[in-house]
């Protein structure tokens, strides 16, 4: 008997091994229900063109976003928030589940308890379709269905934590930006009334179109005068009453030229030219303040309905389900893929053993 125990012990170790596995998983092995959901992330989308009702009410989904969920799904924080909120521990440690596939102890480390979790909460991202699957194994179809509606909530909350976050940074930024550019056009706009208010003139371009103008009219009424002037002075002397008369006005509408000249160019602080430039670059700095206090109004309008479309949610394809029987262990399964790797281990030892044997002889 010890020469054949001897002999074939490796067949004897793998007929020990397939029973200890028969053995488990037909008697031992608890039972496990498995609850499952499939979401996706949705957001409002703006359209740049233009904002109506119909791209508020169009989505869009990433892939990034499904990642960044995952991973705060799979996060020691979430494995902390589902044992504040379904005491896991308790859950996984009973003492009526098999001693291989329970949580050790209830007061394990939380990085074991995280790792346990792990195996018991799987979460995968579907690259092709867009869609993010979660199964959460339990003891309890109640617990099972829980565990996955807490993720999907917890996972929507944190979702738009960060959403909100971000586009209340912006929003802050973008107010302080409205702010400053209502401040700068409000200075602007004083300066450029209290120059007007200085000169008393409402629009200094106006009043130098109309400063050109008498000037033009006058010197035509020069031009007359001199037309007459001339035509009589080939019949009547430089002494007449009409000649006289005829040379006051010229003098009168030349000394009224020059006057209205010397507004438009006196070497003085309140020359027209000068008047007219400094108004015009008063006017152009009220108008660029009210263009960027325009732009900054837009900024802040778009930026308002963009906290709107960072906000995700969580669209479920699949609610989490109840289930109804155990699929988890899947013992015949399990005990098949026990028995052949086995029987495949134990025949690779055996062969060894032979071609070693054979090189002894």
């Amino acid at each position: 008997m010890k020469v054949v125990l001897r002999k074939h012990l490796q067949w004897f170790l793998c007929l020990g091994i397939i029973l200890a596995a028969g053995i488990y998983y037909g008697v031992l092995a608890t039972d496990r229900y498995v609850s499952q959901a499939n979401v996706v992330l949705k957001s409002p989308e703006i359209i740049p063109t233009g904002l109506s009702v119909s791209s508020l009410l169009s989505g869009t989904s990433g892939a990034g976003d499904l990642l960044l969920l995952k991973e705060h799904l799979e996060s020691v924080d979430m494995t902390t928030k589902l044992q504040k909120d379904l005491d896991l521990r308790h859950h996984y440690a009973q003492e009526d589940i098999d001693f291989i596939a329970r949580l050790s102890n209830a007061d394990v480390p939380l990085e074991l308890f995280h790792q346990y979790l792990r195996k018991r909460i799987k979460i995968e991202f579907d690259d092709y379709t867009k869609v993010l699957r979660i199964r959460v194994e339990a003891y309890t179809p109640e617990m099972a269905q829980q565990i996955a509606e807490t993720l999907l909530n917890e996972g929507e909350k944190h979702m738009n934590a960060m959403g909100r976050r971000l586009a209340q940074e912006q929003l802050n930024f973008i107010e302080k930006q409205v702010n400053t550019m209502s401040d700068r056009l409000h200075q602007a706009r004083e300066k450029l009334l209290a120059y007007q208010n200085q000169h008393n003139l409402i629009s200094p371009k106006a009043t130098v179109e109309e400063t050109l103008k008498i000037i033009a009219e006058l010197k035509g009424q020069l031009a007359v005068t001199q037309s007459k002037r001339q035509a009589l002075s080939s019949f009547q002397t430089a002494r007449s009453p009409e000649m006289q008369r005829l040379k006051s006005e010229i003098n009168a509408l030349e000394s009224q030229v020059k006057q209205e000249k010397r507004l438009l160019t006196q070497n003085k602080d309140n020359a027209l030219n000068r008047v007219t430039a400094e108004y015009k670059t008063l006017e152009m700095q009220a108008k660029f303040a009210l263009e960027l206090y325009s732009n900054a109004l837009t900024a802040l309008e778009t930026t308002r309905v963009e906290t709107a479309r960072k906000l995700k949610q969580v669209s479920v394809l699949q609610y989490p389900s109840l289930p109804e029987y155990s699929t988890e262990p899947r013992r015949f399964h399990n005990w098949v893929v026990w028995s052949l790797m086995s029987v495949f281990f134990f025949a690779a030892v055996h062969l060894g053993r032979s071609i070693i044997r054979d090189h002894r002889d």
